[in-house]
């Protein structure tokens, strides 16, 4: 008898726990109602630590500027769990619509879900998320992207040549997406003798290539699917007295630059001012509730020097 009153505490205990899990917090409650003449726009960026999202940023305030409309930036220096913190900030300061770079595309799901129970409207920038309810993904077109990197290299190199890729954030939708675009047409073309993550980060890159090029003498190129990693990847071949091919993604000023310089052989470059003005654009669509496609893509161009 003591056994089973035991087991139906326990059942009991569960029940209390689940349920006080699935129960949103109180102020999220009370559905969001938008005035689309007076816009607070919450903007959660991966990191203001790397060109590309600064430039977002620039593309979203100057906008945002023109429009008359608030905006509350937030920084996750690439942290997830800070990503979701600050997005939960930003819903209690009571803004009207999310424009959302996710660190990780599994991991800032639970963050849109609150969102989604609170009404505020959704858009992922860049990146985009798993789970939960977004209105709209802005974006490049990643996957072509990949495929004009290795497309670039064939026409350098010919077919067959040894290659290397450094890969972005592990989970990022970007990572996967560039990624898959590359290995489409490289797999078949190419010779793909080393794929490793960098995390997106410049540093991280330099140590990455150092090491695949210390591993493998015979590279010939190597696409990094950012920008930052390929200028790592730019000083590791240096150091190493290695002149090969490097390809970068994003087109960030210091991308291009070196493009331009003839460091890196060519980058594909993304638009991200237009990609954060176009997120304040599809704002003010949302508020005025006009219909809206469920992603909007935004051109690419490879720039070679």
């Amino acid at each position: 008898m003591k056994r089973i009153l035991d087991l139906l505490c326990a059942f009991s205990l569960l029940l209390l726990i689940n349920a006080c899990s699935m129960e949103p917090p109180a102020w999220a409650k009370t559905k969001h109602e938008i005035d689309p003449n007076n816009l607070k726009i919450g903007v959660s960026l991966s990191t203001l630590n790397n060109p590309f999202f600064v430039a977002i940023k620039t593309g979203v305030m100057n906008a945002a500027n023109k429009e008359h409309m608030q905006v509350k930036i937030a920084d996750a220096q690439n942290d997830s769990a800070k990503q979701n913190n600050d997005v939960e900030d930003l819903i209690q300061q009571g803004v009207d619509i999310l424009l959302i770079n996710p660190v990780d595309s599994d991991a800032i799901s639970s963050a849109i879900l609150l969102a989604n129970q609170t009404g505020i409207p959704v858009i992922t920038i860049d990146r985009s998320a798993t789970k939960g309810n977004v209105v709209t993904f802005i974006a490049s077109n990643n996957i072509e992207g990949g495929k004009m990197a290795a497309q670039f290299i064939i026409s350098k190199l010919g077919k067959k040549a040894i290659v290397a890729e450094l890969q972005g954030i592990p989970g990022a939708s970007a990572t996967r997406e560039r990624g898959q675009g590359f290995h489409l047409t490289a797999d078949k073309e190419l010779n793909v003798v080393a794929s490793q993550s960098a995390d997106f980060d410049r540093a991280k890159g330099l140590t990455v290539a150092e090491n695949i090029l210390q591993a493998h003498d015979n590279i010939q190129a190597i696409f990094a699917q950012n920008d930052e990693m390929a200028l790592g990847a730019y000083e590791a071949a240096k150091s190493a007295g290695e002149n090969i091919i490097i390809v970068g993604f994003d087109g960030s000023q210091d991308g291009l630059k070196s493009v331009k310089e003839g460091q890196l052989s060519a980058t594909v470059a993304q638009q991200p001012e237009l990609i954060g003005e176009k997120a304040i654009e599809v704002s003010k669509d949302i508020a005025n509730k006009k219909a809206i496609s469920p992603q909007i893509p935004v051109a690419l161009q490879l720039i070679s020097n």
